[in-house]
């Protein structure tokens, strides 16, 4: 398959997790890093939809106070995780850190960014709870995200 995700058996990933899921280097030679941010195990649990969309706009509006190499953090539509892309070669590891720190200024939030009907195509589908309970669900893992495979 053309699409690197779908060659992923997902019957065999640990989730959560953070693994590169691809790399381009463009005609220019600019590169575009694009990581796979599980959250929950494939085909058998998913985010609430309130929770997806209140973890894409907190953490795409939290992590672009940590790095400038964000282009997109967006969610995947099976609503088991997020792919976030970057511009510049970065690591798991580097990555891991800032998904981490990025994290953690998410709980700190009073409110979704970006919530309310102005700015977002569906402002009343948001949820700061649910949001929070899936980040420290998240966080409670740390120490083995970078573990993929069962």
């Amino acid at each position: 398959m053309k699409v690197e995700s779908f060659n992923l058996d997902h019957t065999k990933v640990d989730a959560p997790y953070i693994r590169v899921a691809d790399r381009k280097v463009l005609p220019h030679g600019d590169v575009l890093t694009k990581f796979d941010v599980r959250f929950c195990q494939p085909n058998e649990e998913h985010l609430e939809m309130t929770a997806v969309h209140s973890i894409e706009h907190s953490f795409a509006e939290c992590v672009r106070s940590l790095s400038e190499d964000v282009i997109d953090f967006s969610p995947m539509g099976c609503q088991t995780g997020f792919y976030l892309i970057m511009s510049g070669d970065h690591s798991v590891e580097e990555v891991k850190g800032l998904v981490l720190a990025t994290m953690r200024d998410m709980l700190d939030l009073t409110e979704v960014p970006a919530a309310n009907a102005i700015q977002c195509g569906w402002g009343a589908n948001h949820s700061l709870e649910d949001m929070r309970d899936e980040v420290h669900a998240f966080l409670e893992n740390a120490d083995d995200l970078l573990v993929v495979m069962r």
